[in-house]
């Protein structure tokens, strides 16, 4: 069949499994919060781990940390700027707005919630500096937004290649909150989810303005073997580890040595788990689907 005779690719009408995500990830982010910042046992899982914490590696806490240092206001803007940039240059505006809402949109929820909304009541004993609010991260925000702007603009065949560069970052700067002791595995899954639900929201408002389309041709099976399944496998393992650690592990009610650096690598497990769940969450969400035009 020839290029001109091909059957075009059909427009996205429905945007139920968007609507639903979105829902979902915000009703995840509220139970998040009511677990383990509302709860003594949640605050006491949650500061054993930043105390077992203490006992990582000097030099993996060096390089986490200047991971985190290197997202500042002005990275996280050129970031933006280039996102947006790219979707302009594909003539694609509605993109553009679009990468610009998920990104800043996620991080001014964040932030707003995290100073002005969300309080961290003392319900449990803290030893050490953990009594501040840090629920959600502005950290794992910026950068699973970010994963997210770029699978919304980029071209459906540099999909595969976004995911790769977009997603281990993204898993990586959520385990490293909890090794750096910035933030708690609560501020990261909650902070996920509120990117996971803008991003969903942005798309619903896209298919309603017929921006997108279903693909019909073309197969990349190297997205499965070099990027979704190791995903998924990291994800599988981190998850289980973290959960079987977590319930089967004694929780400590006072420090101790053993047990906090036990709950430390069950919530950096889960940490970077629920991390790759949710890129791949939203990954497979838009499976085989484009923006209308070139590209």
């Amino acid at each position: 069949m020839s290029a001109s005779t091909q059957t075009p690719n059909p427009a996205v009408t429905s945007s139920v499994r968007w609507a639903v995500l979105t829902a979902v990830a915000f009703a995840g982010f509220w139970l998040t919060y009511a677990a383990f910042v509302l709860t003594a046992p949640g605050q006491r899982i949650e500061n054993a781990a930043l105390r077992g914490a203490d006992q990582e590696d000097a030099a993996l806490v060096v390089e986490s940390d200047a991971a985190l240092n290197a997202i500042t206001v002005s990275s996280l803007g050129a970031v933006s700027l280039f996102v947006v940039l790219f979707a302009l240059v594909r003539k694609r505006v509605d993109l553009a707005v679009a990468a610009a809402v998920v990104i800043v949109g996620s991080s001014v929820i964040t932030q707003v919630l995290k100073r002005f909304v969300l309080p961290r009541p003392e319900l449990a004993e803290v030893t050490g500096p953990y009594a501040s609010n840090s629920f959600p991260s502005g950290h794992t925000a910026i950068a699973m937004s970010v994963l997210f702007a770029l699978l919304i603009v980029v071209p459906f065949a540099w999909r595969g290649l976004a995911m790769f560069l977009g997603a281990f970052y993204a898993i990586a700067i959520g385990a490293h909150t909890l090794t750096s002791k910035w933030h708690r595995f609560s501020d990261t899954l909650g902070a996920d989810l509120v990117a996971l639900g803008v991003a969903c929201a942005v798309t619903v408002v896209l298919v309603k303005r017929g921006s997108l389309v279903r693909v019909r041709s073309g197969r990349y099976p190297l997205r499965v073997v070099f990027v979704v399944a190791p995903i998924a496998v990291g994800a599988a393992i981190s998850l289980s580890l973290g959960a079987l650690i977590l319930v089967m592990g004694e929780h400590p009610t006072h420090p101790d040595e053993v047990l906090d650096y036990n709950m430390y690598l069950a919530l950096h497990g889960l940490a970077a788990g629920a991390s790759a769940l949710t890129a791949l969450v939203f990954w497979w969400s838009w499976r085989r689907i484009a923006a209308v035009g070139p590209g």
